[in-house]
């Protein structure tokens, strides 16, 4: 029986994709990571560094890089998915008729479908059809840090145990957890959601409302969070662990999030359009809050931070109306009828 590692094709050259490349490669692993620019690709390639994405980090030199998606994806027996949620489907429909038999699908994109807003297991279950194994990859991780070795845990969640367990067997390494389970719509409810609860803690502190504050947004955004899973029929324990409390806690305190940024610049009183432009990257935010507030008002839940978060966000209101609303609401027990009520 043949012991040698599974090729790995990491489809993505931002900086989580980038980042997760050079760890897999660090582990020995055969890797190749794909993008679409050239020249960006060519400096991952020969002088080991993404300029653009994550420029002074030193990659893996052993990992290789290439335009050539169906090359990259016909040689691999592993695909990892790490491009922004709006260009997911667009690469599982460009994968799919390259990727070998045997290939399973991992990604570590957050997000929902645009427009549809459907969770990306659901796509990828569509797109790629029965028995391909799936997983997604989540947890408190910044992509800077991950590529600098410093100690990262996640999490794979997957409904084929064997395929999660490979996917984080691949990642597992010395400055590196990961952990497994099976509940994907809950992993990937967290990893998405925490962006748009990370938008309301960077407008507090933006408008140096302090430490209490913030504090009291986390508390009763992960609030929200498992009440939206646990009507979805997830797993309260998923949002407890690193798909949830520990990636909101790392998005919402830590300003190498995207998100957080957005609301620190919302908060000091730019627009929108220069606030997304000063970040230069996919915020992920922007749509999101539209999807988590679809899904609360089909379960007829109320979700006052995410609510608040979208009417800030498609400029409805100002930050400082939001605090207002938010401060206004009445007094009422924590948890009137336990905890999911």
């Amino acid at each position: 029986m043949s012991t040698a590692k599974p090729a790995i094709a990491v489809l993505g050259a931002g900086s989580w994709g980038t980042a997760l490349a050079t760890l897999l490669a660090r582990h020995e692993y055969p890797t190749v990571i794909w993008g679409r620019n050239a020249e960006q690709v060519a400096a991952i390639d020969q002088r080991h560094e993404n300029p653009r994405y994550l420029p002074g980090v030193p990659l893996t030199e052993s990992l290789r890089a290439t335009t050539d998606l169906a090359a990259a994806v016909a040689s691999a027996d592993l695909l990892l998915v790490v491009t922004p949620s709006h260009a997911f489907t667009e690469t599982l429909h460009a994968l799919a008729p390259h990727r070998r038999a045997h290939a399973g699908v991992a990604w570590a994109t957050k997000g929902f479908e645009p427009g549809s807003g459907r969770f990306l297991h659901e796509v990828a279950e569509e797109i790629l059809g029965p028995g391909v194994p799936l997983a997604v990859v989540t947890g408190p991780s910044f992509a800077k840090e991950v590529a600098q070795g410093l100690p990262t845990a996640v999490t794979v969640h997957s409904d084929d145990e064997q395929f999660a367990q490979t996917v984080a067997n691949a990642l597992h390494g010395p400055a590196f957890r990961a952990y497994t389970g099976n509940d994907m719509m809950g992993a990937e409810l967290g990893g998405a959601m925490k962006n748009v609860l990370a938008v309301a803690t960077g407008i507090s502190d933006g408008m140096a409302l302090g430490l209490n504050a913030r504090a009291g947004l986390i508390t009763r955004g992960l609030n929200e969070m498992l009440r939206l899973n646990v009507a979805l029929g997830g797993r309260a324990e998923t949002l407890m662990g690193l798909a949830g409390l520990g990636d909101l806690v790392l998005t919402c305190t830590g300003d190498l999030s995207r998100n957080r940024r957005l609301g620190l610049a919302l908060g000091r009183g730019q627009s929108l359009g220069e606030a997304v432009a000063e970040i230069g990257q996919v915020v992920e935010s922007v749509q999101t809050g539209d999807e988590v507030m679809r899904l609360g008002d089909r379960h007829g839940l109320e979700l006052p931070i995410s609510a608040l978060v979208r009417a800030v966000l498609h400029e409805k209101i100002t930050p400082r109306e939001g605090l207002q609303r938010l401060l206004a609401r009445e007094q009422k027990p924590e948890y009137p009828d336990g905890l999911f009520e």
